[in-house]
């Protein structure tokens, strides 16, 4: 079998064991929900949020759903990867494939694949729970479905090669969630999905302008949220062309870290 044929074996394979996962399955794919329908219930009593005076205004769960969507890339691919990649190092399952024909880019191929798919499922169903469970309005404009769609893509492949790059600096399968799960809150906290990013302190805004989920959520806000809304951004622009200049950036040193730091077996164990 050549290459592309073992990635989509790898892939059908990824697949049925993520969704075989419970852990996975709640902290990662059902998370985003969860928390959009968190925040929706708690802030929904307070009214809307908008730009200020005369400006426009959505309701709490619509304002949350972008940061919800950029979470869920987030999470398929960085945190999911990570622990996962680095839990298969620790119980061998890497070396027992090294010892097979099976070429590492098959194998890359099957963790971003799946990562894709299954990141594809969760969005339409947060898309399709926001609109049925809070009648969260969807963007009407198919402009805004084809941002979403290379935003989207870009962000789950950059997600996905930080997720391996990532998975080389736990010790241990043990110690995977321990290192990755506080990062990726910590860029949660500080890139606007949890806290409105124009409130955040200025340094906190510039500490998380350097990471790749700031730009990606400010990359959904322009999808789901009113024009007017982009007053409340940096330069009062969406800038979608430093958001795919940055997941762009980021993919490529994601992509090199991979290659230099990827090992069937660990070689400082």
């Amino acid at each position: 079998m050549n290459t592309i044929a073992l990635g989509a074996v790898r892939t059908r394979y990824e697949i049925v064991s993520y969704f075989r996962q419970f852990d996975a399955l709640f902290f990662t794919f059902l998370f985003p929900i969860i928390m959009l329908g968190i925040f929706t219930a708690a802030f929904s009593a307070t009214g809307d949020i908008g730009t200020g005076p005369g400006g426009p205004k959505v309701s709490f769960g619509a304002y949350y759903l972008p940061g919800m969507v950029a979470a869920g890339v987030l999470l398929s691919g960085v945190q999911n990867l990570a622990v996962a990649i680095a839990q298969e190092k620790s119980d061998g399952t890497l070396k027992r494939l090294g010892g097979t024909p099976l070429p590492p880019l098959s194998y890359f191929i099957g963790k971003m694949l799946s990562s894709l798919l299954t990141g594809v499922v969760q969005l339409i169903l947060l898309l399709l729970f926001a609109r049925t469970v809070f009648g969260i309005a969807l963007p009407s404009d198919p402009e805004r479905w084809l941002d979403l769609a290379w935003i989207y893509l870009l962000g789950i492949l950059t997600c996905s090669l930080l997720g391996i790059a990532l998975s080389a600096v736990p010790r241990s399968g043990r110690s995977a969630t321990a290192v990755v799960i506080p990062l990726v809150l910590f860029l949660q906290f500080i890139s606007g999905v949890y806290l409105p990013f124009a409130q955040l302190p200025t340094w906190m805004q510039n500490l998380a302008s350097f990471f790749p989920l700031k730009w990606l959520a400010q990359g959904m806000r322009s999808v789901f949220l009113p024009d007017g809304f982009k007053t409340l951004e940096v330069g009062h622009e969406w800038n979608l062309g430093w958001v795919a200049l940055v997941l762009a950036g980021w993919l490529v040193l994601g992509l090199v870290v991979t290659r230099l730091t990827f090992r069937w077996i660990r070689t400082d164990a």
